[in-house]
């Protein structure tokens, strides 16, 4: 069976982590897997929006260790790691869908997403330090910017694993849905998304995700500008006007 499954429904693609029997542990064939995945649906003008799951109940247990102990580096090339999820996202939006345990370097790569939504039954941790190893997929970066210090690091430090209603709390995961029902409710999520203009949606990500807070004000508003220009620059700009006046569903092309 192929460690990555895909599929398209109307303008969302789904990517599954597909090693059920491992709990879609990630080695260096599903991590170059999925990221092609990612790249082809990024390109491909019928997907809007991708959805990122796993096969078997479970998210991700994060690296797999046994191929670890046989000596398999994490990524084939320092330029792979690089170019990884994790470090370096697509334009279109991803969500992930999260049932069971997303672990180490399985919640990093949900953390990689825009959005996240989780199965009551799901849990999330990065229990890295309990075997004297460094959480260096991002949980360390991201967690602290998007839930109070002292809880990542409460989180990190400990390595115990959290509930999805323990992060929604802190509004790492934006829906608990009952088990089993993650990967519908973030299709719809997707489809929602989908519905916007695609070039819009773009440099929305875009800008987000920057952070251009750091800069002085006045920069940060040209920083925006630039980011944005594509999108207000496109004709699917006039056709959202042009179907708002006419009480219509607007036609994007700029896909």
């Amino acid at each position: 069976m192929p460690v990555i499954l895909t599929e398209k429904r109307g303008d969302v693609g789904i990517i599954t982590l597909n090693r059920p029997e491992v709990r879609n542990a990630l080695n260096i064939e599903v991590r170059t897997a999925m990221r092609a995945a990612l790249d082809a649906f990024d390109v491909d003008p019928d997907v809007l929006v991708v959805v990122l799951t796993g096969a078997g109940g479970t998210f991700c247990s994060g690296r797999d260790l046994k191929a670890a102990q046989a000596g398999e580096p994490m990524y084939p090339s320092r330029r792979a790691a690089l170019e990884s999820f994790n470090r370096t996202t697509i334009a279109k939006p991803v969500i992930a869908a999260v049932e069971g345990w997303a672990l180490a370097g399985g919640f990093e790569l949900a953390l990689s997403c825009d959005l996240i939504v989780a199965g009551e039954g799901a849990r999330f941790g990065i229990p890295e330090v309990a075997r004297n190893l460094v959480a260096i997929g991002g949980g360390l970066l991201r967690l602290p910017r998007r839930m109070p210090y002292h809880l990542a690091m409460e989180l990190a430090l400990i390595g115990e694993p959290w509930t999805a209603a323990d992060l929604a709390r802190w509004g790492v995961v934006n829906r608990v849905v009952p088990t089993g029902g993650a990967l519908e409710v973030a299709v719809a999520l997707a489809e929602k998304i989908a519905t916007n203009g695609p070039s819009a949606v773009r440099a929305t990500k875009e800008i987000i995700q920057a952070g251009f807070d750091s800069l002085p004000e006045r920069h940060a508003f040209d920083a925006q500008d630039a980011a944005a220009a594509p999108a207000l620059s496109s004709p699917d700009g006039a056709e959202g006007i042009r179907a708002f006046n006419e009480k219509r569903k607007p036609v994007w092309t700029d896909r």
